[in-house]
């Protein structure tokens, strides 16, 4: 039976990781790594991925009158996110573990460097404003489509980072208002995790002992960071998750290829 302590860290980690993700995001890279180290690489996934998705969902509810503004683009979007997810889950969870395995550090990495990458994200979303609800082309509409396609195959194989990533898209596509950036960003996040949660439970990839409780400290941790938002800059939030996320992933590179 598992103690005390391993279920307190558990839930210490969810609870940071709902009061992060509520300030500036981030909070698998402190569910994930704690999950490894009782889990599998691919169960350690599913279970974070179910102990964060409440959080998720509430975030979308949220957000849902800012999305209502460009209802073509959102409605151009959900399919790629759909469809993206789950492919990205179908891979995780149907190829040898040991090729998840071998990439974990370097999700760990990638996701790092993309929330370090962030404050450059925000800064060309700001730029050269536009009006919300800007009128895409077809062709426009495509490509931005094409783009979410691939960030939700990251999104529902591993996750972390996709924010940013959908972010980047959308400022790239010339998409200026935050509001309305940031309200597609958190439906279609929610919509990918979703889908992932769905096919690791289908799959038996949720460990139910630890998400449940995970899940239930996330919403403490992210009802409380929310609170505490004022207090606390994203920016100093976001370089203690780089850090963390740095570390983790050099140890995980060294226990890789130290042997």
């Amino acid at each position: 039976m598992d103690s005390i302590l391993l279920y307190t860290a558990m839930c210490a980690a969810a609870f940071l990781a709902g009061a992060i993700n509520s300030i500036a995001g981030g909070g698998t890279l402190l569910t994930f790594p704690s999950l490894l180290a009782v889990l599998s690489p691919v169960m350690a996934n599913g279970t974070s991925t179910m102990a964060l998705l409440p959080g998720s969902l509430a975030s979308a509810w949220a957000y849902r009158n800012d999305a209502a503004h460009p209802p073509k683009l959102l409605w151009w979007l959900f399919g790629p996110s759909l469809v993206g997810g789950m492919l990205g889950t179908v891979l995780v969870t149907r190829t040898d573990e040991r090729y998840f395995a071998a990439l974990v550090p370097w999700l760990i990495l990638t996701a790092s460097v993309l929330f370090l990458l962030q404050p450059l994200v925000a800064k060309m979303a700001k730029s050269q404003p536009l009006q919300a609800g800007v009128d895409h082309s077809t062709s426009h509409l495509a490509a931005l489509a094409a783009a979410q396609f691939l960030v939700a195959i990251y999104g529902g194989y591993f996750g972390a980072g996709i924010g940013i990533l959908m972010l980047s898209a959308l400022a790239y596509m010339g998409l200026r208002d935050v509001h309305e950036m940031n309200a597609l960003k958190a439906i279609l996040a929610t919509l990918i995790n979703g889908v992932a949660a769905v096919w690791f439970t289908v799959e038996g990839k949720v460990e139910w002992r630890y998400a449940l409780p995970m899940a239930l400290s996330a919403i403490a941790g992210g009802y409380i960071g929310a609170r505490l938002s004022l207090k606390f800059s994203s920016s100093s939030v976001r370089k203690i998750v780089i850090v963390v996320g740095l570390s983790i992933s050099a140890y995980y590179l060294y226990r890789q290829y130290a042997k």
